[in-house]
């Protein structure tokens, strides 16, 4: 299937980025281990649901609050802060790609998240789809314990074994984010019909699984198919007629949200590189101090920051951006070219390595993984053929992963 082909397509370019230095051994392990998803490598044909119908919402009314949440008492942003009108200049800019998300935590006493979503929910909306991907988009890391799934299942913590090993954040986001609504005067939803609720639920359910990275390859698999097939009408306006379409493209977009750090403007995206890595980092030396294996990216002391990034680049988001930015071109192309010239930056900066340059097969295109079985065919042979003579490509190379 064109899945099973793209993954070992990728499995042997993670292979072989692997065999070049020890930084990218690092970066093709971190990448096989969080986007690829090992437990579900038996393809099981999905069923064909019933295309749910979705004529019954007639719209969402404006939440309105209760007296105990007047506008005499709530902040004009929902937050408290001496830097009201700083923080309204900022807002401005909500809807812009460069949206600068520091500077609202510093003008909203470090509650960003709290400020801009109160701020969208002031509009009216008439779609209970985009309601849903705004709640799941808040959500989608709430109460974030800032360790891997994969760290919560080996030190057999609560959480991993409350959720049996499967999708074990994005299980407890979901939980923990529903579980607020409970809290007095916190049902923002409380307008809504049941079927409504249920239907918001069950949205929101399917997108934040979705950002499970181990589900990554799936998704861009099902979007691609989604880009080859799909239609738009005589105005160019793309075109999903059915429930399940909707559904697949909502649950993209937050999965290209939760990996559009690459996408921004540098300042932003080496904040964001900066603060992640701190993480990583962080688990890493809990990972020594138990006397675990440090996983892939989270050892400090052998980690490339600029090798982790051009990888991921070349591997994950690249890849994904492509597909979304065809499927909603020509939309998302400033975001596609800010991707790239911060892939230039980052190999740019890149240390320089004795470690022997990629093939010349991969060099040709970094982003392009489409090979036929053919190209692979000759190229193996060809692989193989200089191996046993000793001989080595002659051509000059760029210094790239």
């Amino acid at each position: 299937s064109p899945r099973s082909l793209k993954d070992g397509m990728l499995n042997r370019e993670l292979s072989h980025l692997s065999e070049m230095s020890r930084s990218g051994n690092q970066v093709s392990e971190y990448i096989s281990s969080t986007f690829m998803d090992k437990q579900n490598e038996v393809e099981i044909p999905s069923p064909t649901l019933k295309d749910k119908s979705m004529s019954h919402i007639s719209g969402v009314r404006k939440l309105s609050h209760s007296s105990s949440l007047s506008s005499a008492s709530m902040p004009r942003f929902g937050v408290n802060t001496d830097h009201e009108e700083e923080l309204a200049k900022e807002l401005e800019d909500l809807n812009k790609w460069s949206f600068n998300i520091f500077r609202v935590a510093e003008f909203s006493n470090n509650r960003p998240l709290s400020c801009i979503m109160y701020a969208i929910f002031q509009a009216v909306f008439t779609d209970l789809e985009i309601l849903a991907a705004l709640f799941a988009a808040a959500i989608h890391d709430v109460d974030h314990p800032g360790v891997s799934n994969q760290f919560l299942i080996n030190t057999n913590s609560e959480l991993a074994l409350m959720y049996n090993d499967e999708s074990v954040l994005e299980n407890h986001h979901l939980a923990v984010g529903f579980k607020l609504l409970h809290q007095e005067n916190c049902d923002i939803f409380q307008n809504l019909t049941k079927r409504q609720r249920q239907s918001l639920r069950k949205l929101v359910i399917d997108m934040v699984l979705a950002t499970d990275m181990s589900k990554h390859m799936t998704l861009m698999a099902d979007l691609k198919t989604m880009v080859e097939t799909k239609k738009v009408t005589s105005s160019g306006v793309l075109l999903l007629d059915h429930y399940t379409e909707r559904l697949q493209v909502l649950k993209n977009m937050v999965h290209c949200a939760d990996l559009s750090n690459p996408t921004k403007p540098l300042p932003l995206y080496r904040q964001w590189t900066e603060r992640i890595m701190e993480e990583f980092f962080r688990q890493g030396d809990r990972e020594r101090e138990r006397g675990m294996e440090i996983s892939a990216m989270c050892d400090k002391h052998t980690a490339s920051v600029e090798k982790s990034q051009v990888g991921f680049i070349d591997y994950i988001v690249h890849p994904l951006w492509e597909t979304w930015a065809d499927l909603v071109h020509p939309d998302a192309q400033e975001i596609l070219d800010t991707l790239e010239e911060n892939r230039e930056w980052y190999l740019n900066t890149m240390p320089q390595s004795p470690s022997p340059p990629p093939d010349r097969h991969l060099q040709h295109d970094r982003f392009q993984f489409e090979l036929t079985l053919d190209e692979l065919e000759y190229n193996n042979h060809n692989n193989m053929y200089r191996r046993k003579n000793g001989e080595e490509d002659k051509a000059p190379k760029k210094n790239a992963v």
